[in-house]
């Protein structure tokens, strides 16, 4: 097939990976318009898919809108069969849904209908939902409320939304070939509107940990912003990341630190943070961290927010 490829982040490099690698031709790759990045954070960067698609030598274009008439046309003029859209990050007007011959196909990353928008494998986490999946959906108008072409489930059991990202990413890939290999086998089926939710954006003020929940809900919260943006706590003005922790069955005032191995008491139970960051340092355990910060039991976390 004639494929125009649409994606942005990591989440999408997989799909566009196995789709070149399958013999489609991969027309041209659309994404997100190159960020400022780099160490002074001012420096122009490509997104991932950006990166890959040059790699593989494939015409890539980042238009800031799709909504003019002359990025539609160069759209329709590039004569695809099918577009397949990964975590693009535009919205595609009904012009760009219209212009291949078989649609715009999207690879999802919830089981829809719940978790429609752009936080899916976040909010999954932080509701405490038992699986999450891929939708591989027929694109139209609406916000992930096209028909259905496949999914497949996979357990959350305890794994970070950087995980979920990574492993979802990869389904989706084998998936989105697996489609295209023979698309009349995949009818299209509608969405129900029973069990729809939404995953709105994540607001970093989200990833401040809520130590007045009980201690599983703080679990899932740091699982949900791990590794971006990181659930942090405050302590002497400082933010510390927590990129992993344990539950445990302590019990104290809401963000008091129980130990010297920094158990920190929540509403009901507690959380022992085994990965932690401070700004501008690397990842390390707990146990390093407390070696150079020294935290005394009894320290009231977050108090001044």
């Amino acid at each position: 097939m004639r494929i125009i490829f649409m994606g942005t982040p990591d989440f999408a490099v997989p799909a566009l990976r196995a789709l070149h690698g399958a013999g489609h031709e991969v027309v041209a790759v659309y994404t997100q318009p190159p960020r400022p990045g780099g160490r002074r954070g001012k420096e122009l960067t490509p997104s991932p898919a950006q990166h890959a698609a040059q790699a593989l030598g494939l015409e890539v274009r980042h238009p800031s809108s799709l909504k003019g008439g002359e990025e539609q046309s160069s759209f329709a003029a590039l004569g695809a069969d099918v577009a397949v859209s990964a975590a693009y990050g535009l919205i595609l007007p009904q012009a760009v849904l219209d212009a291949p011959r078989h649609g715009c196909i999207n690879l999802h990353a919830s089981l829809l209908p719940r978790w429609r928008g752009a936080a899916p494998i976040q909010r999954a986490v932080l509701a405490g939902d038992d699986e999450t999946g891929i939708t591989v959906m027929q694109m139209d108008a609406g916000l992930d409320t096209g028909a259905m072409l496949v999914a497949e489930a996979t357990p959350i059991d305890g794994k970070t939304a950087g995980h979920l990202t990574q492993e979802l990413a990869q389904i989706g890939a084998r998936l989105i070939v697996e489609v295209l290999a023979d698309l009349s086998a995949y009818p299209p089926v509608s969405q129900t509107d029973d069990g729809v939710t939404y995953a709105k954006k994540i607001d970093k003020a989200e990833a401040l940990l809520d130590f007045t929940a009980d201690a599983a809900k703080v679990e899932r919260q740091l699982r949900a912003m791990a590794p971006a943006p990181g659930a942090f706590f405050i302590l002497d003005g400082e933010r510390f990341k927590v990129l992993a922790a344990e539950i445990t069955g302590d019990a104290g005032a809401p963000g008091e630190v129980l130990d010297d191995s920094l158990t920190v008491a929540c509403g009901s139970g507690a959380i022992r943070p085994t990965l932690v960051q401070r700004a501008g340092k690397p990842v390390m355990a707990t146990a390093d961290l407390l070696r150079g910060k020294p935290i005394a039991v009894g320290t009231r976390l977050n108090t001044g927010v």
